[in-house]
């Protein structure tokens, strides 16, 4: 009869106990755990201090008792494995409450003893009101720390996943945050407009963010950094990494590999035939370049918890590695990323390259649209898909968990391009975001619309001595916020003047997201221009590159962070055509955009009123019907219907201004 002995609970041990009964009947399984529980949502204990989560006992998913129940599984909890002697198949544990010992034979053994927080040895980190969090435990101490202590003010260190649901746990919990960051950006694994979008989001909710600096003392209501600031801090949170428990392992003689963790082969087999290993403990290889990595996140630790348990069965199943898609919300930004980054391919080695587009998730006509950004990491030459990141307030996860499909199936963009999505006006678009950032990769690689990531402006504008920048967005835009010393001209302008453009020199086009970036590109090679760059996802991942690491070789000014709270807002309707009596006028213009993109900006002393409105009646413009109108909105296009509405009222000195930039360049 098989012996199954498992040491370690949590995902990858209670998972491969339960598969393990699944395919035996009769085999003996013991599970060993040196924590007191086998089984929680350990995923979840951010979300039950920010009080997401309104009950404790929804994070336990197993007792002893119950697994036992089920399963048929002995459990021994609070009870840690000293020793394994592989000659004999037996391990000697011992109880940690009582201290007793007791051996347990096994003919095939699964570790799953997973990984630990990394504790700095940083003065002061041994405080009462210092935390970690990684066990029910620890939650219940941070839990009570609030209740009790009702502190003011937090400092987490560390910028990375569990450091950043901490953060929008504890300003929940009504206190004042601040995140430090050791790296140059928090969610140091994506690129850095990607943490741009999240750390405006921080920023936005009133989070302090100090990044490229450290903590080095944590005094009772303060820490200090290295940088010389002290932040006020009535508790602390550690979040630097996670270490892998190895030195049970190491003792037992188990190889391990480069990456720093316990080595397994392709059937998760240490370098003992019967000892199987799972979780965040061993390092796998990467399904995109192959190389050893440490991926230790929930997904894939349970998926080789039932590797582990088929194949100490007996089975052949074989672990294709991870590729490490991972996702974080922050208040409502949520960002993600798959695979390899551009960064890490180029530091790879690898021909990389990437495009990045910002489109909405569903259709614009469609309330409640939002803008979601993805990006595309390929091989240069073969277009296929080593990875990507997404980021938006709605529809991230989607594009995100397409990506990880592309990349792990090896897909190329040419292939991604041609893929139906599933379109609705409320779920998505005809052409969705992927398709979109799959076509711009396309066009890059063709050489039809090519293209630079913001991450790559810098040396870009080094390899040249001269270099124009123009900005093609409209004339708002371009006051609220620009790259300094770049030329503006609305891309409705841009024929007109392509006689004042050098052919010669380098020409870098910007807009908001890339889109008409590319039709002006587009043109400017068309008049015969020689190097003409498109800035991929334009404006918007600027600001967001802006926002993290900065650029070296130009400024830039930042838009505003809107404040944003997580109590309930109370949304204003604001009046926009107060005091305006269209009697006075000599000439009406009038903006047919709708009230929020009249807010936005607007042609000097224009009325707005939306087009829907127009259509259905609700105007009155006075009796002069010969009176000179002018109609504008964003394109031209709906200003054409409201021409032909306002004719057909009788007003026969109506006229179409067209777009936004073409009004302000014309009157």
């Amino acid at each position: 009869m098989e012996k199954i002995l498992i040491i370690g609970g949590v995902a990858a041990g209670a998972t491969a106990a339960a598969k393990a009964r699944r395919l035996s009947p009769e085999a003996q399984i013991t599970m060993l755990e040196a924590g007191p529980d086998i089984s929680f949502a350990n995923c979840g204990l951010p979300y039950y201090i920010a009080g997401d989560i309104d009950s404790r006992s929804k994070l336990i998913l197993q007792s002893p008792e119950s697994f036992d129940e089920q399963y048929g599984v002995k459990v021994f909890t609070n009870t840690q494995v000293i020793a394994i002697n592989k000659d004999e198949h037996v391990v000697k544990a011992k109880n940690s409450q009582n201290g007793s010992e007791q051996n347990f034979e096994y003919t095939k053994l699964i570790l799953a003893q997973g990984g630990l927080p990394l504790q700095p040895d940083i003065p002061g980190a041994k405080a009462d009101h210092v935390f970690s969090l990684w066990t029910l435990n620890d939650m219940d101490k941070i839990d009570n720390h609030l209740k009790n202590n009702e502190p003011k003010t937090a400092v987490v260190v560390g910028g990375g996943f569990i450091g950043l649901e901490m953060v929008e746990a504890l300003v929940k919990r009504g206190l004042k945050v601040h995140v430090v960051e050791k790296m140059q950006h928090v969610m140091s694994i994506m690129e850095a407009e990607t943490a741009g979008f999240i750390t405006r989001e921080l920023k936005a909710f009133g989070v302090g963010v100090h990044t490229e600096t450290a903590v080095t003392k944590i005094n009772s209501n303060s820490v200090e950094l290295d940088n010389g600031k002290k932040l006020d801090a009535d508790m602390v949170l550690l979040s630097i990494g996670v270490r892998p428990t190895l030195q049970l392992a190491i003792d037992a003689g188990l190889t391990i590999g480069e990456a720093g963790g316990l080595l397994v082969n392709d059937k998760l087999q240490t370098s003992d035939a019967d000892i199987f290993a799972a979780g965040d403990m061993v390092e796998i290889e990467h399904r995109v370049n192959g190389k050893k990595v440490r991926i230790p996140l929930a997904g894939p630790a349970n998926r080789q918890g039932r590797i582990a348990a088929e194949n100490a069965l007996g089975g052949l199943h074989s672990y294709k590695g991870s590729i490490g898609t991972s996702v974080v919300r922050v208040f409502e930004a949520v960002a993600g990323t798959t695979g390899l980054s551009l960064k890490q391919a180029l530091a790879a080695g690898m021909n990389a390259d990437a495009v990045v587009v910002h489109k909405e998730h569903h259709t614009s006509y469609y309330p409640g649209a939002e803008t979601v950004s993805v990006m595309v990491i390929f091989d240069k030459e073969t277009g296929v898909v080593l990875g990507g990141q997404t980021a938006g307030y709605k529809g991230a996860d989607k594009r995100l968990d397409v990506l990880a499909t592309a990349a792990a199936t090896k897909l190329t963009v040419s292939e991604l391009a041609d893929i139906d999505f599933a379109y609705s006006p409320p779920i998505g678009t005809a052409n969705d975001a992927m398709n979109m950032a799959a076509y711009v990769a396309e066009n890059k690689m063709s050489g039809y619309g090519p293209s630079i990531m913001v991450s790559e402006l810098d040396a870009y504008l080094e390899s040249k001595q001269q270099v124009i920048v123009l900005d093609v967005r409209d004339v708002f835009a371009h006051q609220k916020s620009k790259l300094n010393g770049a030329y503006h001209l609305p891309l409705e302008m841009l024929a007109a003047n392509l006689e004042r453009i050098p052919k010669d020199v380098p020409i870098l086009i910007y807009d908001e997201t890339g889109k008409k970036g590319h039709q002006a590109v587009r043109t400017l090679l068309g008049a015969g221009c020689k190097e003409v760059i498109n800035i991929s996802g334009g404006h918007t991942s600027l600001q967001r590159h802006a926002a993290t690491i900065g650029f070296k070789n130009f400024s830039m000014t930042l838009l505003p962070i809107e404040k944003k709270s997580t109590q309930e807002k109370v949304l204003e309707d604001k009046e926009t055509n107060k005091n305006v009596s269209t009697e006075e006028l000599e000439r009406l213009v009038i903006d047919v955009r709708t009230k929020g993109e009249f807010m936005s900006g607007a042609f000097p002393n224009a009325l707005n009123i939306p087009l829907d409105d127009m259509m259905s009646g609700q105007i009155d413009l006075g009796n002069n019907m010969d009176r000179e109108i002018i109609v504008y909105c964003a394109s031209g296009a709906r200003s054409a219907y409201a021409q032909q509405v306002l004719t057909s009222k009788g007003f026969t000195n109506v006229k179409n201004g067209g777009g936004i930039s073409a009004m302000m360049s014309r009157y």
